[in-house]
């Protein structure tokens, strides 16, 4: 059986998953608009690490130092041993060391743009013997990262797997995203009749999976996951929601779905993603179960956003907790959802963790809470 051990968030809203988790449930948000620093021509709203957080450790960059730093607090709560062959380190991220492109700091070889070299780099520094892998899949990253975990775990080569996400944000991506008119000029209002688009977020999230002969009532128990790719069009999703709705019935078939407490969505508060969200679900058969999206906490933190929002969806089952959907007000959508706008009880155990991304790809993971697997 494979079950989630430890854990870690590393953000501008707190340094430990409980830290996020509280600011979170307070509704609490870093989002703001910043007008210069990136060398950009419009200003932007975003959550982005200030002062201390952006210092780097010796001979690391930004992105490689948050990753070090979430992963060593993730591996404080364990007695795993990085340099043992069957522990094996998982990377997501959708632009790593991006900023290299611009500019390279001294000491810092130019080559680590590739996001190989860079895994590499922090493998390293916890003294693996092992290749880390790397999973690069636009929005889906983090997702897609966690269940290739669980596949090398299940075929019996490793006995643990740190999947750690990360995303620091640049010039490059975000004048990317000004180029797709995607960015609201104000904080983000997912499923929200007056959304106006996406924020950027950044932050390191880690989750450590590991094999045991049992798992106790409180163990969380990654149940079924899915990678589904409509190939509909290069940035836009799927008219008929069909990877998204593909993925959300691969992962809910054949399990209980009655202690799904909700559905935590990418819900990134663009026009067509919600609406794409929206239909997969309800077709999906699904459109009962409550709908929350963290973005108007983080933004989009991109190839750590699979990764943060498990963990934080993790914490409010623990809690009994289903949390509220920052920014929304009155539904936007065309298909009716259950969007949860204040923080409501529940006694359920499990969830479903939703993503889609450019390039027609979509994810889905469904979790349990001392489930059966």
């Amino acid at each position: 059986m494979i079950v989630g051990i430890a854990d870690n968030i590393f953000s501008p809203l707190g340094h430990s998953s409980q830290e996020n988790f509280e600011a979170v449930r307070q509704g609490k948000s870093r989002l703001c608009e910043y007008t210069q620093g990136h060398r950009l021509p419009e200003p932007f709203v975003a959550s982005l690490f200030e002062g201390d957080d952006r210092k780097t450790m010796p001979g690391l960059t930004l992105f490689e130092t948050i990753v070090v730093k979430s992963v060593e607090r993730a591996l404080a709560q364990t007695n795993v041993d990085t340099t043992s062959p069957r522990t094996l380190f998982v990377i997501s991220s959708t632009k790593g060391n991006i900023d290299l492109l611009d500019e390279v700091p001294e000491g810092i070889s130019r080559d680590r743009v590739l996001l190989g070299k860079a895994a590499d780099v922090i493998a390293r520094h916890f003294h693996s013997p092992n290749r880390p892998v790397v999973v690069s899949n636009a929005c889906i990253s983090g997702l897609s990262a966690q269940i290739a975990a669980i596949r090398m775990l299940r075929s019996g080569y490793y006995d643990t797997a740190i999947v750690v996400g990360a995303e620091v944000q640049s010039r490059f991506i975000v004048s990317g995203f000004q180029s797709f008119k995607a960015l609201s000029p104000m904080a983000c209002k997912p499923f929200d009749a007056e959304r106006l688009g996406l924020n950027l977020g950044e932050a390191a999230a880690t989750v450590i999976y590991q094999t045991v002969d049992e798992a106790g009532p409180d163990a969380w128990i990654p149940l079924a996951g899915s990678v589904r790719n409509d190939a509909f069009h290069i940035s836009g999703p799927s008219r008929t929601a069909e990877g998204s709705f593909r993925a959300l019935h691969d992962v809910v078939q054949g399990q209980d779905i009655d202690q799904i407490a909700f559905i935590n969505a990418h819900g990134t508060s663009t026009l067509y993603n919600d609406e794409m969200e929206a239909f997969a679900i309800d077709r999906a058969s699904l459109a009962q179960i409550p709908v929350n999206s963290f973005k108007g906490y983080y933004g989009h933190t991109m190839g750590a956003a699979g990764i943060l929002e498990t963990i934080i969806s993790m914490k409010s089952v623990d809690n009994g907790l289903i949390l509220a959907t920052k920014g929304f007000e009155s539904p936007g959508i065309t298909h009716s959802l259950d969007v949860v706008a204040a923080n409501r009880t529940t006694r359920k155990r499990g969830f479903v963790k939703l993503l889609s991304g450019f390039g027609g790809c979509n994810a889905a993971m469904m979790f349990m809470k001392g489930g059966d697997q």
